[in-house]
């Protein structure tokens, strides 16, 4: 049997690189200029190898019934390793997948393909001009994980594109987004208070080294008109290989601190990440 080898292609915005993971038969990782973007296994489409993809995963598992189908909108695509859990998890989920890089989505196509029952259509575009543009009440879940090489885009941060997210959820649907920062945490701080202008509830999924400022690292935001099944979630990122705490409350509005929901004038792409901060977990 031939050894499946890396596969290195310029994109749009970079260079990807699909690398095969020598222990698991068809596994791959994707980087983008060297910095580790998705992990995917073709075999095991639930095995989610970064810690905050599994955080993601256990928020998509608690938001409603276990294998009950949703409609998901993905902002952000990488080798599409939510979109292929959502399908595996909730079988009939319709799901739409916003990746700008086409150049990025053709080489994920081509080389991790899609199973053709998995209901995930792919669309290069810009995930804010789609979003503007998606119908009202159209999705239940809206999940953020869009970098411009390691940071988050500006015009992605801010109250106008938060209501625009609501807008395009169902009334009891939920925001999920990726994002990455470390103390002071101005850029997390200002995304929580942006979000929570806008949403009723607000919670905060982070492993604790982070929250502490011991590093750099990637927490996960999570929006809605509804309450969370917290207790859930507490169990589920507590049993994680790197345990995460769940924050919600007056814990978080004290997080949160004086900082103020971002105007378009004042929007800022998240912070320059520190060599090595991101790696496999």
């Amino acid at each position: 049997m031939n050894e499946p080898i890396p596969v290195s292609r310029t994109i749009d915005q970079g260079t990807a690189k699909l690398m095969p993971d020598i222990d698991r038969e068809r596994a791959w990782l994707l980087t983008v200029d060297g910095a580790p973007q998705s992990y995917v296994d073709l075999d095991a489409p639930t095995h989610l190898e970064f810690e905050y993809a599994r955080r993601l995963g256990h928020v998509l598992d608690t938001v409603a019934e276990p294998e009950q189908a949703l409609d998901v909108l993905h902002l952000g695509g990488g080798a599409l390793t939510l979109p292929r859990y959502v399908a595996a998890t909730r079988p009939g989920s319709r799901q739409d997948v916003v990746e700008y890089d086409r150049g990025l989505l053709d080489l994920v196509v081509e080389h991790l393909p899609l199973p053709g029952d998995a209901g995930i259509a792919l669309h290069g575009a810009d995930a804010r001009e789609w979003l503007e543009a998606a119908p009202a009440d159209s999705a239940d879940v809206l999940v953020a994980d869009v970098f411009g090489g390691s940071r988050v885009p500006a015009h992605l941060t801010t109250l106008t594109y938060a209501r625009a997210a609501e807008r395009v959820l169902r009334a009891d649907g939920v925001y999920l987004a990726n994002l990455a920062d470390a103390v002071p945490f101005a850029f997390l701080r200002s995304q929580l208070a942006t979000f929570g202008a806008v949403f009723e509830e607000l919670v905060l999924i982070a492993e604790p080294g982070v929250l502490r400022g011991r590093r750099f690292g990637n927490a996960v935001l999570l929006a809605a008109h509804r309450p969370f099944d917290v207790a859930a979630l507490a169990r589920r990122t507590a049993a994680d290989v790197f345990p995460a705490r769940v924050e919600l409350g007056p814990a978080l509005r004290d997080f949160i601190g004086g900082a103020v929901p971002v105007r378009e004038e004042d929007a800022m792409p998240s912070p320059e990440p520190p060599d090595g901060a991101f790696g496999i977990g």
